[in-house]
């Protein structure tokens, strides 16, 4: 995968940002997880695909990128997909945009029974002033992929916002989960009480209806 990863001009991330603080395996103690979601808009043929990203921080303000389980899913699959990297990486809260594509993510992961926190994050700037914060975060070296991701970082190192409006999915999910974790957006609601029987501390902003 080296020459698809290899920089793009305009693109906002560089390779060397991604690879130079690349780990083969993540630290046992993480205190935050979280998901990030971007949902498709179908489940057709030529639909973009679902992101789905986990991303984690530690005690000392270390981020890491965890997995990525985007793909061409139905509606009940990609909630199938959140529920098990739920469980895979102890997550406490699925990130979504505050927009249309929070409103799908809430929706269908209550039809499909599936009971996560929720934090939507609020999306008033442009897509590239919120990748900016986390473009940093990577040439500060902060950020860790664990493992080879190979879509998402194809995505990251060719997107090139300027001549693209249409922002990648695996990319969004990530900007979702990363800016939460960071505490650069607000946060806001919780999609269902009922899994808050045992709640980790709650992110900067959040709150509970």
């Amino acid at each position: 995968h080296g020459e698809l990863l290899a920089d793009v001009e305009g693109a906002l991330w560089k390779y060397d940002d991604i690879e130079g603080p690349r780990l083969s395996d993540a630290p046992s103690s993480l205190p935050r997880v979280v998901i990030g979601v971007d949902p498709a808009g179908t489940a057709n043929r030529r639909s973009d695909e679902t992101g789905i990203i986990v991303c984690a921080r530690d005690a000392v303000g270390e981020y890491y990128v965890l997995a990525d389980r985007s793909g061409k899913y139905s509606p009940n699959g990609w909630a199938m997909a959140v529920d098990a990297a739920w469980d895979m990486y102890e997550a406490d809260a699925v990130v979504a945009e505050d927009n249309y594509g929070g409103d799908m993510v809430e929706q269908n992961l209550r039809a499909n029974r599936v009971n996560k926190r929720l934090i939507r994050v609020h999306s008033r700037r442009g897509k590239v002033l919120r990748a900016e914060p986390i473009v940093g975060l990577y040439e500060q070296r902060k950020v860790h992929h664990v493992g080879l991701l190979a879509d998402l970082e194809e995505q990251m190192t060719t997107w090139q916002p300027y001549e693209d409006r249409d922002s990648p999915d695996r990319v969004d999910a990530l900007v979702h989960a990363m800016t939460e974790l960071a505490g650069k957006a607000r946060t806001a609601d919780i999609a269902s009480p009922s899994r808050l029987r045992h709640p980790r501390p709650q992110a900067r902003g959040a709150f509970t209806r």
